[in-house]
């Protein structure tokens, strides 16, 4: 039986930096589906946001650090892991809010810090309006939380804010990522993985991705138009 067809409107993954990771993980493609349909009201927008910011994430976790503890079970003691990172969580207000609660189950013990970045109309590029950080980096691994990889902007400028907090180990997790962010972000910011459920064609001129799934924050709170 031949494979499924890739979609002509998907970026191609090839030639990407080791950094980027575009997910193929069938559930995630479904639920992308969905989520980019016009017809997807907020509420279910909603859930499909947590639903593959849980799978994604999941991956992007795949590296984290544990340590062994004893584990004594009903017949015997055995090793366990238990894990040994500090998680921090950091969504890029306000359409990141969408995937802290999926984080949170992965990783109930993380801590979440809040960044407000808005984009400027006129040049694209983004605006710190808002930083709840506290004086020091309190964490061992930072993911960076934003459905929406576009000009790659609010990335570059999340990442230096994090770097110059004292962030050592950071990760961008993303639904829908352009060709011009990852551009923007491994060029800047190389240390630094990309994780994402779809890696899209191109952006218009506007700064928004084709096809993307419009914006993601009206999407899922309801306001303005989905397209």
């Amino acid at each position: 039986m031949p494979g499924p067809v890739p979609s002509p409107a998907v970026g191609d993954p090839g030639g990407l930096p080791p950094t980027v990771h575009v997910s193929h993980h069938p559930a995630i493609l479904h639920k992308l589906a969905l989520l980019r349909d016009v017809r997807t009201e907020p509420k279910k927008f909603r859930e499909l946001v947590r639903e593959i910011s849980w799978l994604v994430g999941y991956e992007a976790l795949a590296d984290a650090r544990v340590h062994e503890v004893p584990v004594q079970t009903p017949m015997e003691e055995t090793v366990g892991a238990e894990l040994a990172d500090r998680i921090g969580l950091v969504p890029i207000l306000r359409a990141g809010l969408g995937m802290v609660d999926a984080m949170l189950e992965l990783m109930p013990t993380a801590q979440v810090w809040h960044l407000g970045l808005f984009r400027d109309e006129r040049t694209l590029r983004p605006v710190e309006y808002y930083n709840k950080l506290p004086d020091s980096a309190t964490v061992d691994l930072c993911l960076i939380l934003d459905p929406m990889l576009a000009t790659g902007g609010s990335a570059t400028a999340a990442i230096e804010v994090l770097k110059r907090w004292g962030a050592v180990r950071i990760k961008l997790v993303n639904l829908i990522a352009a060709p011009e962010g990852i551009r923007a972000v491994t060029a800047a910011h190389p240390d630094v993985p990309i994780h994402c459920a779809a890696l899209d064609r191109q952006l218009n001129e506007r700064g928004y991705i084709l096809p993307g799934l419009g914006d993601a924050g009206d999407r899922q709170f309801g306001t303005g138009r989905a397209g």
